[in-house]
This record gives C-alpha cells, sequence and structure tokens, in this order.
C-alpha cells in the first residue's frame, strides 16, 4: 500500500515538474538559449595564457604553468578577420594567435531558427564562447596571442579545387621563421592546422606545439532538466579508452584522466556536436585541462618538442575535428564514435540506433524507420507478450469469481489472500504474469529514448505533416494525447485490479504519462504509438480466445 501511493507520488511530482519546466521555456526563452556570455570588452579574459615555456615533457602542464596561468592575460589587440567558406563550413580566423573564432555548419540548421546554419565556435555577447587555439612554447616563438599576417582576408572553395589554405606568417624578428598553415578540405570536418619551421640563425632551436579548446559552460539551446545532455571535455587514450572529464571536475581540480600518452585525442563535447583535436603521429603527448578566468574552460594536447637545425625546415601540427558526433567517426580516430553519448545503455542503443538507420536506408524517412524497429522490437518479443497477455485474460475470465471471494471473506484479509493464491493455482494463473513484459521492455524503451535523443541524424529529421523534428517534442502534443487514449484502451483491456488505490493508479496512468510525454522528443512518442497500437491488437486477440475457451469449457461441464 504505502509503495502505491509512493509510486503516485512520484508520478505526480515528476509531470508537475516537467509542466513547471514547460511552462519557464515558454515564459523565459531568453534562459535556454546559447547565450550568458561576457560582454564584448571582456571577451580577452577567455585568453588562455599560453603554457610556460618550460613545461618538460613530463611535467602536468597546469602544474609548471601555475604562475602564468594565475596572472591576469594581457589585453590583445583585435586584429584582422579572415573569412573562409567551404561547402560545409564557414570560419573566421583572427589574425592574433590564428584562432579559429568563429565557425558555421553549413549542413546543420540552427536549433532555434533552421533557416540559419549552426553556428560551433563564436566569440562574442549574446552568446556561448567557444574557439580553436594553438602555439609554440619556446621563448621569442608565436603562440596564440601572438600576432600574423595574412596574405589575404577572403578565402573560398570553388570549381574543382579540393582544399583551400590559409597562410599567416608570423611577426618578429625570431631567427626561427614561422608560417602558420590552416587547411579546409571539400566535403570535410577535419581541418589541418600545422607550424612552417626555418632556421634562419646560426644555433639549434626546439619547440614543442599546444592546440587547445577554449569553451565556456553555457547551457545549449533548448537543453532541460528533464532532458539532461553532456556539454564538456572528453580524452581517449587507447589505453583508457573514453573518459568524461566535466567542467565542474577541472575547476575542482578533480580530474582523472591520462596526462601522458603516445595516441589518442582530447575534446569538448556537446548535444550532437563534438570539436576534438586528433594528433596524427603515435608519439608521447601531453593532455591538459584547466579552468580560465570568469566561466572559461581549456582542454588541450601538448605534442613532443620538434628540433630545427640551421637552415633546416621543419613542419609539425595536429588535425581538428569540428562537427557532428557520429558513430561512424571511428574511420577517422579510434573511440571518436564514442562520443555518441547513448548514455549506461550503449549496448542496447547501439544496435537499435544501427537497425534503424537499416530501415531509413530502405524507407528515406526516420518516423516510417522507428515504426518499422518497433515492429521488428515487438516480433522478438511476441513469445513474451502471449503468455503475458494470456495471463492476464485468464485473469479477466475469472474476475467474477474474485469478487465473489472478495465478498466471502470481508474483513478477513489474510484468509481473502490464501483464497486468491488457491484460485490462482488452480486456474493456473500468475498474477505477476502481466509485469514480465513490461519490465523487459523498459531497458529497450530507455535504450531506444537515447538513440533518438543522441543521434544528430534524427535532428530536425521530418516524418508526416506536422511532425518537422522526430528529435524534439510534438509543438501541438496530438502524439501524446493519442498515445494516453491507446493506453486508456489497452487499460481497459485488462483485468481491473482488486485493490481500489491500484485501480485509481491505473486511471491516472493515462493522464500523467501523456503530460510526461508532451516533452519527450516524438520519435519516442511515436514509438510508443505503434507499439501500444500493436499490443492492443494482440492483447484482444488473445483475450477474445481465451473467454470463448472459458464458454466452452463451461457448456462441457
Amino acid at each position: 500500500m504505502d509503495l502505491q501511493r509512493l509510486f503516485l507520488f512520484l508520478i505526480f511530482v515528476f509531470s508537475l515538474g516537467l509542466v513547471w519546466d514547460g511552462w519557464q521555456r515558454h515564459q523565459y526563452p531568453e534562459r535556454y538559449t546559447q547565450q550568458s556570455a561576457p560582454a564584448k570588452e571582456a571577451l580577452p579574459k577567455l585568453q588562455a595564457t599560453p603554457p610556460a615555456t618550460s613545461i618538460p615533457a613530463t611535467q602536468p602542464p597546469v602544474a609548471a604553468g601555475q604562475a602564468a596561468i594565475a596572472q591576469p592575460p594581457v589585453k590583445q589587440a583585435a586584429g584582422k578577420t579572415i573569412h573562409v567558406k567551404t561547402d560545409i563550413l564557414e570560419a573566421e580566423i583572427s589574425t592574433i594567435g590564428g584562432d579559429i573564432s568563429w565557425l558555421a555548419l553549413l549542413k546543420h540548421p540552427d536549433a532555434l531558427d533552421k533557416n540559419k546554419p549552426l553556428v560551433l565556435f563564436h566569440r562574442g555577447a549574446g552568446t556561448h564562447n567557444y574557439a580553436a587555439q594553438s602555439g609554440l612554447l619556446g621563448d621569442g616563438l608565436p603562440n596564440h596571442t601572438s600576432s600574423f599576417i595574412s596574405e589575404q582576408d577572403q578565402y573560398a572553395l570553388s570549381g574543382n579545387a579540393e582544399l583551400v589554405q590559409v597562410r599567416l606568417k608570423a611577426e618578429g624578428n625570431s631567427a626561427l621563421k614561422v608560417t602558420k598553415v590552416i587547411t579546409f578540405r571539400k566535403g570535410s570536418y577535419l581541418v589541418d592546422v600545422a607550424y612552417e619551421l626555418e632556421n634562419t640563425g646560426s644555433q639549434p632551436v626546439a619547440a614543442n606545439s599546444y592546440f587547445q579548446l577554449i569553451r565556456d559552460s553555457a547551457a545549449l539551446a533548448g537543453s532541460s532538466a528533464f532532458l539532461p545532455t553532456y556539454v564538456g571535455a572528453a580524452v581517449y587514450t587507447d589505453k583508457e579508452k573514453f573518459q568524461k572529464v566535466e567542467f565542474p571536475e577541472i575547476e575542482k581540480g578533480k580530474v582523472d584522466y591520462p596526462k601522458q600518452a603516445e595516441d589518442g585525442w582530447i575534446g569538448i563535447l556537446q548535444h550532437y556536436f563534438v570539436a576534438a583535436w586528433l594528433p596524427k603521429e603515435k608519439a608521447n603527448r601531453e593532455y591538459f585541462t584547466r579552468k580560465l578566468d570568469g566561466d572559461a574552460y581549456s582542454v588541450g594536447v601538448i605534442l613532443p618538442s620538434q628540433a630545427v637545425n640551421p637552415g633546416q625546415k621543419a613542419l609539425v601540427g595536429n588535425t581538428l575535428y569540428v562537427g557532428p558526433a557520429q558513430t561512424d567517426l571511428d574511420k577517422i580516430a579510434p573511440g571518436l564514435g564514442l562520443t555518441v553519448d547513448y548514455g549506461w545503455l550503449t549496448v542496447l542503443s547501439a544496435p537499435l540506433f544501427w537497425v534503424m538507420a537499416l530501415f531509413f536506408d530502405w524507407t528515406h524517412n526516420w518516423g516510417v524507420a522507428i515504426i518499422l524497429l518497433t515492429v521488428l522490437i515487438k516480433l522478438l518479443f511476441f513469445p513474451l507478450s502471449a503468455a503475458s497477455y494470456r495471463s492476464m485474460a485468464k485473469m479477466r475470465v475469472v474476475a467474477p469469481k474474485l469478487e465473489k471471494l472478495k465478498q466471502q471473506c470481508a474483513g478477513d484479509r489474510e484468509k481473502l489472500n490464501r483464497a486468491m493464491m488457491e484460485l490462482y493455482k488452480t486456474e493456473k494463473i500468475n498474477p505477476l504474469g502481466g509485469c514480465l513484459p513490461v519490465v523487459v521492455q523498459i531497458p529497450v524503451f530507455i535504450a531506444l529514448y537515447w538513440a533518438i535523443l543522441a543521434s544528430v541524424e534524427l535532428r530536425y529529421a521530418p516524418f508526416f505533416g506536422w511532425i518537422t523534428d522526430l528529435s524534439a517534442a510534438d509543438p501541438y502534443y496530438i502524439l501524446p494525447l493519442v498515445m494516453g487514449a491507446s493506453m486508456i484502451i489497452q487499460m481497459r483491456l485488462n483485468p481491473k485490479p482488486p485493490d481500489p488505490l491500484q485501480a485509481r493508479i491505473m486511471q491516472i496512468m493515462p493522464i500523467a504519462f501523456s503530460i510526461i510525454f508532451f516533452f519527450f522528443p516524438a520519435g519516442l512518442v511515436l514509438y510508443s504509438i505503434v507499439n501500444n497500437i500493436l499490443s492492443i491488437g494482440q492483447q484482444w486477440y488473445i483475450t477474445r480466445a481465451a473467454e470463448n475457451e472459458s464458454k466452452v469449457a463451461a457448456t462441457k461441464r
């Protein structure tokens, strides 16, 4: 009895919370957009002080560069902005440090306005702050606060060209002449960032290169406490595998990831998209994370020292992936596909999405693919569901006998329970048999929820009519109401619970779940509707068959 009341209370609180969250999002949409950025005059605080030039290869950069990080960064000149455009990327590069300070994904719409491209990197007021930086470590060597000279201000991929290169020459009188080369390729989310080094002096010169991402912790547009998604850092090495490094852990200094490795990558994840530095060569590298001034964090990698003898040239570089998180990214770098965050049920979510993608290849409609996947899941669970529905059908048939027992044993609950157990044994009924399919399908439901929520392929994926985004909630709440109606029909096929409180809970369930599903992705609600419709058909057929069998048995008596 207490557990039933608790269950009802939890449903009520959860539903109330969802309604409140939805109302807040409607009344104050500005709180749920990608903003809370500092004003433009405060932007230089996002410039992380370059790692100390004396960092040894075996020492963590945070500890070695603590003094430098603690110093207030010097305010930099604005510099010029270089504009680059390919078929799938549009970027702005600053001549101060050669930072990629603005980058849009042309094939992916914005979360709030699908007529605009999604802007992943951005520096300015009214949005989150996110940029890619790099530099060299050494006295007099250029870093991400140094000035560069550009050959031109506009670059565009045109004609049959396969790539476009931005060349930036470092200012200064150092004997080591440095040119930063940023390469964009056609149809690729990979950006190569390299340094051409030429030693014009008389002494050998050694330099480490570092590559980092700077981001604040601002929430994403559309984020919600009830539909949580991860925003933070991640590190992958072959030995330790994929590890998330949350921003609060970085701020508290409680990070636990491999600082030294010979492989892997480091990056920042947010819902659907990832930016990650992918060192190519298998060589010792040093991963670092740090908290910067204000609401800003830095994650990056320091590559091994490169020696350049007098009169010699060398090339050091790294590759930046900046684009959608997809399971096939393992082709680019081992473990990069793990940036698709399916949660703790990845073992189920991954194959479910794989099958759903197969159906999409046949139908070219993700909604139809979800329907076909639902039918397949229902077929796989058919034997279990059939046994359950037969048990419930028998419960429905013996309902009059149970009511008679309740009248005979009124006031003696212990006697009633013994009589009910004896009746179940005589009729060969498992009173808990109807619960098993529900319990078994809960992990499948949760796994599919994460497969739909985390897969960028379903972002803005249309179904039919008013459903133009299966990854978002139904804007008119039609699907949740249809699902609630299907639950009511299914509930009426079930035997009436003997306990009055339990019966009231069952009556409230369709309403509670309809409210909860107001905020769930339309694709998941579609799955629930199709699953309920198939269950209604299967249960109706089995119930009618059981009732006919009971009538035949009664006539034989």
